[in-house]
């Protein structure tokens, strides 16, 4: 069956290879440790189990879900983003609800984007912030994001012709996969740029909480006009199973993509809301989260410099943007932690990159997704340590 050369253009998605990975290792009696996708292992947190549990007998016949959300659902969001960013926002016109954050930034796109017309992304990145400018009919222009420069995207190297046709600017800070914050500088820098050549900001804002020394700050908090935030609770609260975030923002740019979305699906199944405002009502799993996070971090990270790599503590987020030793890749050392004697997955950096005019920024690195249990972590330090084929 032929399908459409739209489809065929887009080739495998990075992470369903790491899952082949992965399978690859089981098919030989091996059960690996998995860094590879950014998947949490610890059970969403009961208070959200039991909030989804009522609400489905509470909806016994509730039909469908409201297309924008549950009011109750934007009126939780809207109080945590004032008590987390001392944000005032409108929970009528400035949040809508979204199934995940994934679809999200995939849709928007088609909100804005004009075929023809371009998206600038950072490099490396998450593949829908392309995939859906591709399926608007528009074109990607990537930012690299250099350790030089403490992976800060250098707007000023946007050229002249792609920003006259860009109509969306993603950012993502915390970064995924760099585990950097965004400087205040350029938040504001990216603000003024929306404003001035009538660009859409959005802001992926997924991993806002999961810091560990330096709390993050939104996009938002530094402008309003043309600016949307993309968030989640798959990363916060356990919840990737759930498919529910929200976008927030300019009341204009949210109608836009509300308009998107009613024809596209029929909204957040409420009983799902109903576990998410529970889930924004508590604090303190969230604050258990990053501790954990951080063990994990030490462990592995301290394994890593002890084999010899360089020093690489993320600021944020539960990854790691490992760089390698000089002389090798990402995808070489990737092969050799999946050696059966070791048994690691972590994602290469070029897969989570473009190489653009022969260079992918990503080369050089491999991305450790600490989802893996503590004594998991604790194995796999040891794994490295103990490795003479990952030692420079």
């Amino acid at each position: 069956m032929k399908g459409s050369t739209r489809l065929a253009s887009l080739g495998s998605y990075a992470f369903a290879e790491v899952d082949n990975l992965v399978a690859s290792l089981r098919s030989q009696g091996i059960e690996p440790i998995d860094f590879g996708v950014g998947d949490p292992v610890d059970p969403t947190p009961s208070l959200v189990r039991s909030a989804c549990k009522a609400g489905v007998d509470e909806r016994a016949a509730a039909g469908y879900p409201s297309y924008v959300g549950a009011s109750e659902y934007r009126d939780a969001v809207a109080a945590w983003a004032q008590r987390r960013f001392g944000l005032s926002l409108d929970p009528a016109t400035e949040i809508t609800s979204t199934i995940g954050a994934k679809e999200a930034v995939f849709h928007l796109p088609l909100a804005f984007v004009n075929p023809g017309e371009y998206t600038v992304s950072p490099n490396p990145y998450y593949p829908p912030y392309e995939r859906g400018t591709l399926f608007a009919g528009g074109h990607t222009h990537f930012l690299p994001l250099d350790e030089e420069r403490g992976y800060q995207a250098d707007l000023s190297a946007i050229p002249d012709d792609v920003l006259a046709r860009t109509r969306i600017l993603w950012l993502n800070y915390p970064s995924n996969p760099t585990g950097a914050l965004a400087s205040k500088a350029l938040y504001k820098e990216a603000v003024d740029l929306a404003v001035d050549h009538d660009i859409i900001l959005v802001s992926d804002e997924c991993y806002s909480e999961m810091y560990y020394d330096v709390v993050p700050h939104s996009a938002l908090e530094y402008g309003y006009e043309n600016v949307l935030v993309v968030q989640s609770l798959s990363k916060r609260s356990n919840m990737t199973n759930y498919r529910v975030g929200w976008v927030m923002g300019d009341r204009d740019a949210v109608s836009l993509f509300r308009k998107v979305k009613t024809n596209i699906d029929s909204g957040t199944p409420t009983f799902v809301q109903d576990a998410a405002i529970a889930a924004l009502s508590d604090e303190r799993h969230v604050s258990d989260m990053r501790e954990g996070y951080r063990r994990k971090r030490d462990i592995l990270c301290r394994a890593l410099s002890d084999a010899g790599y360089p020093e690489c503590v993320p600021e944020a987020t539960f990854y790691i943007w490992q760089r390698v030793p000089e002389g090798l890749d990402g995808v070489e050392v990737a092969k050799r932690l999946l050696d059966p004697s070791i048994g690691i997955v972590a994602t290469p950096g070029a897969w989570i990159a473009k190489e653009v005019d022969g260079h992918n920024p990503g080369t050089q690195y491999l991305r450790f997704a600490l989802v893996p249990s503590i004594d998991a972590c604790a194995q796999a330090a040891e794994k490295i340590r103990g490795a003479d084929s990952l030692h420079p």
